[in-house]
């Protein structure tokens, strides 16, 4: 009987809960970095290219030496929360927004579309849009939404955990008002504001 009792009484004290809080902080810090690069009409710059004179071993070893050390450093700052947002996905789903923003960029500021609350995209003033454009708009902000979406998910799934999804949309929402031009259209309380 003893022994069952001092085995409880071990489980008991080993047994500790783990908290996950959704780090706000790393993940407006993301969002705004996410959405002014989307928004930049400033070409990306090519990653520089190895000098000739390394051999791939010495290339793999410069690697390795710089990934020890910004693992030395991450694990130093590990009090600060911080969010992943490098895995092909979101990789890929920026490059589609960032193709994309070129032609919506015209909409956002001619009115016809604005930013809702939820951070989506609608149309904001139906008479504003040429009878030919219409579809291509309707297109465009379906296309826009839906990466959104499947952008707040990927960002989840890369720091696993799927959950944070909504608080990702959530923050994001915020941060693409923030982000928004001088002259764009966004929603407030149910109104439609010009910034």
């Amino acid at each position: 009987m003893k022994k069952i009792s001092v085995l409880t009484a071990l489980l008991l004290t080993a047994c500790v809960t783990i908290n996950i809080y959704f780090p706000a902080a790393a993940a407006e810090k993301v969002a705004d970095e996410i959405i002014k690069d989307i928004q930049s009409e400033t070409p990306k710059k090519a990653e520089p290219k190895p000098k000739a004179g390394l051999s791939g071993w010495q290339l793999s070893l410069y690697r390795m030496i710089d990934g020890a050390i910004s693992l030395a450093i991450s694990s130093a700052q590990a009090g600060e929360a911080d969010l992943s947002i490098d895995s092909p996905d979101i990789r890929r789903l920026r490059a589609t927004m960032e193709k994309r923003f070129a032609t919506l960029q015209v909409f956002y500021g001619n009115g016809s579309v604005g930013i809702k609350s939820d951070g989506m995209l609608a149309v904001r003033d139906p008479a504003n849009i040429a009878l030919k454009d219409k579809n291509q708009i309707n297109k465009l902000i379906a296309a826009e939404n839906a990466d959104r979406m499947a952008l707040y998910q990927a960002i989840a799934n890369a720091n696993g955990h799927p959950e944070w999804a909504a608080q990702i949309k959530s923050t994001f929402a915020g941060q693409w008002i923030s982000n928004a031009q001088s002259g764009w259209w966004y929603q407030s309380a149910g109104t439609w504001k010009q910034k």
